[in-house]
């Protein structure tokens, strides 16, 4: 389980958000809401463990994630609201590196695979700068399909797809849910996940 107690994310002198509580178990589903500017990427970078936050505490099966290090790290998938691939590689040396990174190694038919079920086809081995911004979208959510992790947070990953992709998407969170996984995801798009129990947090 994750949970997070009291927290709060300043900014210079600017407060964004304080006194977060919630917590997500297996086959919960929880979607963070909120204006530009109201911390919503920080929150989930303080979940990865890529920042701190100013007050208040986050903990994963009731231990604290800044003493956990690796363990809590090879739990979590996160992909950021960037795509974060390189242009002059290939959608599918893309994957495997970006896999490889995340401490987990994939062979290239799994690969092929995972790009092809993203409707990604025939583009296999193009450079990624030849792509559109909707198809390199599908190169970065192709993680999800050959990750092992059981919770993700995810940055607006519907940013650019069109409504098949979304759709695609969508049916990707479900199956990971109906497994035991669990999701912590921002988006400005509408999408209608199938959960346990879906939660929604509203930052201000």
């Amino acid at each position: 389980m994750l949970k997070v107690s009291d927290l709060e994310c300043v900014r210079g002198e600017r407060s964004l958000f304080k006194d977060v509580n919630f917590s997500i178990e297996a086959g919960e589903f929880m979607q963070v809401n909120g204006p530009n500017g109201s911390g919503k990427t920080s929150l989930l970078r303080m979940l990865c463990g890529l920042s701190m936050p100013a007050h208040g505490e986050i903990r994963w099966c009731g231990n604290a994630i800044r003493s956990l290090d690796e363990e809590y790290h090879n739990s979590i998938t996160y992909l950021g609201h960037l795509n974060g691939v390189k242009d002059n590689l290939s959608a599918l040396e893309n994957l495997r590196i970006s896999s490889a990174l995340a401490g987990n190694e994939i062979d290239e038919n799994k690969a092929y695979n995972a790009l092809q079920r993203m409707g990604l086809g025939g583009r296999e081995i193009l450079p990624v700068k030849i792509l559109s911004q909707g198809q390199r979208r599908r190169v970065t959510l192709a993680r999800l399909l050959v990750c092992s992790t059981v919770l993700w947070i995810l940055d607006e990953p519907l940013v650019a797809l069109d409504s098949a992709a979304v759709m695609l998407v969508q049916s990707i969170l479900e199956q990971h849910l109906e497994k035991g996984g669990m999701i912590v995801m921002t988006t400005h798009q509408d999408i209608n996940v199938a959960a346990v129990v879906t939660k929604r947090l509203q930052l201000n």
